[in-house]
């Protein structure tokens, strides 16, 4: 059966999804030499890339080493500092407990304050880490991911 509902079934457009390459070897055409998809009126296509080649591509260029160095640049100094914070307190409190009870205003201590610093100092870092990703590198991710979207448009995911 060559034709349904009046159309040639071996016209079918390029990008049709349900279309088998392999499967068109089954009614009997003959496919070897033909260019493009098995259709004698097919443009041979060009290679495509996949999504996981254009990734790798995007990773490797300067645009995005550069922001991720700056991410890097600030991320990594600022938890080694902020480790240290905690870990100096958690130190202080198991070895100098005499200090940590001393007293600073009424009831409060000197480990009261210190913890109430950890606080503090975790809503500071939240703040600075939000502005510098506002002011150093949203604008060069966002270019990035509309690179990477336009690049990506049409790609055909396994």
């Amino acid at each position: 059966m060559d034709r349904q509902e009046g159309r040639d079934v071996t016209a079918m457009a390029v990008d049709d999804p349900w279309h088998d390459a392999t499967a068109s070897g089954w009614s009997g055409e003959a496919t070897a030499g033909v260019p493009g998809d098995g259709r004698p009126d097919a443009v041979p296509r060009q290679r495509v890339h996949s999504a996981a080649e254009i990734y790798l591509e995007v990773q490797r260029s300067p645009a995005f080493q550069e922001v991720r160095g700056r991410y890097r640049r600030f991320v990594f100094p600022a938890t080694l500092a902020f480790l240290l914070w905690y870990l100096a307190y958690v130190v202080a409190a198991t070895v100098a407990p005499g200090l940590m009870a001393r007293p600073v205003a009424g009831a409060v201590n000197v480990a009261m304050v210190a913890g109430l610093g950890q606080f503090l100092t975790t809503f500071l870092l939240t703040w600075a880490y939000a502005r510098h990703a506002r002011l150093r590198r949203d604008r060069a991710a966002l270019e990035l991911r509309w690179d990477t979207q336009e690049m990506t448009r049409g790609v055909v995911q396994p």
